[in-house]
């Protein structure tokens, strides 16, 4: 599965972003736990108004820094930028191991993640085995020293989410403790479940095992507690977990999926609804339905979440079914790019890619400051909050940057290792049975390997259902050809009662019968025409060398970071001499004199290739008011680094009444430029040759809330 390359520029920038937000990070916070990227300066417990629980897991730890150097490459800092020692550990181990880097290191994180563990061990101190919520590291829990101690309730993803680190822990240093109590605590939870119904609450009594919170979802307080029943399995090959997950999921299915929404019922009642609203930590579960094989709701809940962003730019913290907002706060939480990478592995449809790129240019323009990215308050509003959550740098950057590599980009085989709930990587080694011996998705219900790789359309038959656009093919048939190449075809009359054969004529493609290109033939060719393309590109001697040129995105949130490569013409304005731009207009065909004129005037105007010549398209725009005139290949999937550049010629007779500028983009820059227009509506460019293109606009400030 192969990342376009057109979506090539957005790895890059994701690193530029990572390096913006973690740079931020070090220069203005460190060694404090987080970063404060509205007043600049981290945050550190004591010093800054007291948020409640949420700063109790503050201590000036460095959760946001790597704790280790590793020595690697810049793009490996993706791998553990928070306090992920085991993941760390295992990145340096791997390295060492392949004897070329890390020869120095004997385990020192290990020892630091042991050390660890053993310090959370008191926490399992209670009657049921379920651990107290709080930990003081120092002091333990009961210690009047640790002011912590009384609570009595825990969240069930809380008691549920530990049992991938600490079996890890146990396996790498040979300690079993810490994954019995994690697995002690996963029985507890599994025990406890709604016999009738096989779901779980929200909130449990750590002593008793009594539910505190009954209602049941996949959202906040449950959420990475399935996930981590089916991670486990993946990790360890124990088909308990696997058991257990499967007798949830088709509860979960049967009660609380009412595709494309994820409800939440009573545990004890689950035909009953407790609330209208969605939280937005449920965008987990689509990944997670890929990881199970089933495809078709994951699509479907995916596709719901995209158009609540859409809407309001961010997923809310919550919302409702109807998709208006009902809590407006974005923490800049990653579970919606988490989805999408999951989406697009197991399906390669580029859609997803546009998702992903969809998700780094909001991030861009409504969360980038000058000192790193800040959450959002209310997405109605737009608001900042003075905070980035350490997830943000150890999820979101990494799930984007994988969502737009290829496999041979990374310095390690992805497929090797699962994801925790915050991103780090453990390894399937770990399993102490034998891994299966084929890739996950192979065996699962409905097989991705049947969905997909035989029929790549399922996704979008599931999102919009399949549109057959028949009207085209016979263009797309022309137009595939080379120049002075000929090829035999057989044409039906077309729609409008025009025969093909002068449709494809006003195309600018000449034909002949072949009955008359082949005099003499016994052989009947009725109906079968001999078509040639008229040549509309510049066929360059060696002698010629086509001069680069670029349109070069300049408004914001692109500032010039964004420059796509672009053909010039024998014909219009010379770029090499003067540069231009100014906004876009929408694209037009433009084979005829258009009507509504004031959209064009004064801009540049997008043309996409095809139904008539290029010379055609530039006297008609031009006619129109356009300053200049970016066309577009409707070859789909062409590209700069795939095609070689050309210029285009005129149609064989005088093209010097056209004076506007013009360049050609493949395929999928021009789908770059488009996805840039749908999204902001007028986009400044510069076109000009590659040799003159402008340094980016490196200063950035809060974006107003368009």
């Amino acid at each position: 599965m192969h990342s376009p390359k057109c979506f090539i520029i957005y790895r890059e920038q994701i690193i530029e972003m990572f390096d913006h937000a973690y740079g931020s990070y070090m220069k203005y916070a460190y060694p404090a736990d987080e970063l404060m990227p509205l007043s600049c300066k981290g945050r550190v417990r004591g010093q800054e108004p007291n948020r409640g629980d949420i700063d109790e897991s503050l201590g000036t730890y460095a959760l946001t820094m790597m704790l280790w150097c590793l020595c690697l490459r810049r793009t490996l800092e993706f791998w553990d930028n928070r306090i992920g020692l085991l993941g760390a550990h295992v990145m340096a181990d791997l390295f060492r191991q392949q004897g070329e880097r890390m020869q120095w290191y004997r385990d020192e994180l290990l020892h630091m993640a042991k050390d660890l563990g053993h310090r959370l061990l008191p926490a399992f101190n209670t009657t049921s085995g379920l651990p107290y919520p709080k930990i003081n590291l120092r002091y333990g829990v009961l210690n009047p020293l640790s002011r912590i101690g009384t609570e009595t309730d825990t969240c069930t993803a809380c008691a549920g989410t530990m049992i991938l680190e600490f079996a890890a822990l146990s396996r790498l240093s040979g300690d079993s403790v810490f994954e019995k109590h994690a697995r002690k605590a996963l029985d507890v939870l599994w025990n406890r479940r709604q016999k009738e119904s096989d779901l779980v609450g929200t909130v449990i009594n750590i002593h008793n095992g009594e539910w505190i919170r009954r209602d049941s979802g996949v959202g906040a307080g449950i959420d990475s507690y399935y996930e981590y029943l089916m991670k486990a399995y993946i990790l360890l090959g124990d088909h308990v977990f696997l058991e257990r997950f499967n007798i949830h999921y088709n509860a979960i299915m049967k009660y609380i999926s009412q595709p494309p929404l994820l409800l939440n019922v009573h545990m004890h009642n689950p035909t009953v609804s407790v609330r209208s609203w969605m939280d937005s930590l449920l965008a987990f579960f689509p990944g997670l339905q890929v990881l199970r094989g089933d495809l078709k709701p994951a699509i479907e809940t995916h596709e719901m979440l995209y158009q609540v962003t859409k809407q309001h730019k961010f997923l809310p913290e919550a919302f409702t079914t109807e998709f208006r907002v009902h809590w407006g706060q974005h923490l800049l939480r990653p579970e919606f790019a988490e989805s999408t990478y999951y989406l697009y592995k197991a399906t390669g449809d580029h859609y997803y890619l546009r998702v992903g790129q969809s998700i780094v240019e909001k991030l861009n323009v409504y969360a980038r400051v000058p000192c790193g990215f800040a959450a959002v308050q209310d997405v109605r509003t737009g608001t900042h909050e003075d905070r980035m959550d350490s997830f943000f740098l150890a999820e979101m950057f990494k799930y984007l940057y994988l969502l737009f590599s290829e496999k041979s980009q990374l310095p390690i085989n992805i497929d090797d290792y699962v994801f925790t709930t915050e991103a780090h990587l453990l390894p399937v080694s770990l399993s102490t049975k034998q891994p299966p011996s084929e890739d996950l998705f192979t065996h699962s219900c409905p097989s991705p390997e049947a969905l997909f790789r035989n029929n790549p359309t399922f996704a979008k038959s599931i999102r919009d259902g399949l549109q057959v656009q028949d009207v085209s093919d016979i263009i797309q048939k022309a137009f595939s050809l080379s120049w002075n190449i000929y090829r035999e075809i057989e044409l039906p009359l077309h729609d409008n009662g025009m025969e093909s054969v002068e449709f494809l004529k006003s195309m600018g493609i000449s034909l002949m019968p072949l009955n008359e290109a082949m005099a003499g033939s016994s052989k009947e060719h009725k109906g079968v025409y001999q078509i040639k393309l008229v040549a509309e590109l510049s066929q360059t001697n060696e002698e010629e060398e086509v001069v680069p040129h670029i349109v070069q995105l300049i408004s914001p949130p692109f500032l010039g970071r964004t420059v796509l490569t672009a053909g010039p013409a024998k014909f219009g304005m010379d770029l090499t001499k003067q540069e231009h731009g100014v906004s876009q207009s929408l694209p037009y065909t433009a084979c005829g004199p258009l009507k509504n004129t004031i959209e064009i005037k004064g801009h540049i105007a997008l043309a996409l290739r095809g139904v008539c010549m290029f010379a055609a398209k530039a006297r008609h725009l031009q006619d129109a008011g356009a300053t200049g005139v970016i066309f577009i290949d409707h070859r789909e999937g062409s590209n700069s680094n795939d095609s070689p550049l050309f210029q285009m010629v005129g149609d064989g007779g005088s093209t010097a009444d056209i004076t506007i500028p013009l360049v050609f983009l493949f395929s999928c820059e021009g789908q770059i430029l488009l996805d840039a227009l749908e999204e902001h509506h007028n986009v400044d460019v510069l076109l000009l040759p590659q040799e003159r293109q402008k340094d980016s606009w490196t200063k950035h400030s809060s974006t107003p809330w368009n």
